[in-house]
């Protein structure tokens, strides 16, 4: 079978089962594994992912107007690779190629391969990904090992946080410029790791929040995990915000717990590496009750005490 993956958590999700010979094309974003990255690039972005994020909405908001595509799809090199199957999403079509960048692409196609469309809302959607993407790889078995495998270790994590009297109030912010929460999967997570999410109701997309939400909400820790970024990015991006001066009185920036978090890797991405996020949230909201293996990478304190 050759596969096509324009999406990077199903290109995670391919390779976790063993699929990386499959695998013919992926696209610029397709980091993990390692390997996936030697793999040819189908999808290109029309912008700058490296610019600051101001310029980025900007840009994704002029684009969008125009009914302009962020993506561009390599027409030439789906035609040379002629595949069997396409996995895609239909969730966010700013965080990844949607079915529209592919529709004239496919046109073009000699034999129309098969499309699976992801939309997860919450972990048990994306669990459920994963035996969707055995099925129709005929990996069944190993999907639902790795899916079985995944939600036992959130379920730990959360059995082992239940111990604490100490829920914090957790505010995560998905975009730093304009200001968005996180949402989807990321509140389900936060509650999974022992918190309680004040910006985002799980299951529901992100939206544009205003700094005064930030200030109602009075959140005891903030997570910064602006999409796409590492944990030095977005640290480095907030420390840049210009961020109004009663943000000074909130818990969080009083108490000096404020954190960035490898969002690329393990909140963005609607992949295997979502239970990790939860641990990564639960080492930040109960260190004495969790043990994290997360690289030391994925999380950088960034001090706000005085």
């Amino acid at each position: 079978m050759r596969i096509c993956s324009l999406l990077p958590s199903a290109t995670e999700i391919l390779f976790s089962l063993g699929l990386e010979d499959s695998v013919m094309g992926v696209t610029h974003e397709c980091d993990f594994p390692p390997a996936a990255s030697k793999k040819p690039a189908l999808i290109q972005p029309r912008l700058d992912p490296t610019a600051p994020a101001a310029v980025i909405n900007q840009r994704v908001s002029e684009m969008i107007q125009r009914g302009e595509s962020i993506y561009a799809v390599r027409d030439d090199l789906l035609r040379e690779i002629e595949p069997d199957l396409i996995i895609t999403q239909d969730l966010c079509h700013v965080c990844a190629a949607s079915p529209d960048d592919l529709a004239t692409a496919l046109s073009k196609l000699k034999k129309q391969p098969r499309i699976l469309m992801l939309a997860p809302h919450k972990l048990a959607d994306v669990w459920d990904d994963i035996r969707r993407v055995g099925s129709v790889t005929g990996t069944e078995n190993a999907a639902d090992s790795l899916a079985q495998k995944l939600r036992t270790e959130v379920e730990a994590i959360r059995a082992a946080t239940n111990s604490s009297r100490a829920r914090p109030r957790v505010a995560c912010i998905e975009w730093l410029d304009p200001l968005f929460n996180a949402g989807h999967w990321v509140p389900e997570m936060v509650e999974c790791a022992g918190g309680i999410d004040v910006l985002a109701k799980a299951g529901k997309p992100s939206v544009r929040i205003t700094s005064e939400d930030v200030i109602a909400a009075q959140p005891d820790v903030i997570v910064v995990m602006p999409c796409g970024y590492d944990a030095s990015r977005a640290a480095n991006e907030f420390r840049s915000t210009a961020f109004p001066q009663t943000w000074r009185d909130l818990p969080a920036v009083r108490n000096d717990s404020v954190f960035a978090v490898d969002a690329n890797s393990y909140f963005s991405r609607s992949g295997p590496r979502l239970a990790q996020g939860v641990a990564i949230l639960a080492k930040i909201f109960h260190s004495d009750l969790i043990n994290s293996e997360a690289p030391a990478i994925a999380c950088e304190h960034i001090t706000t005490a005085a």
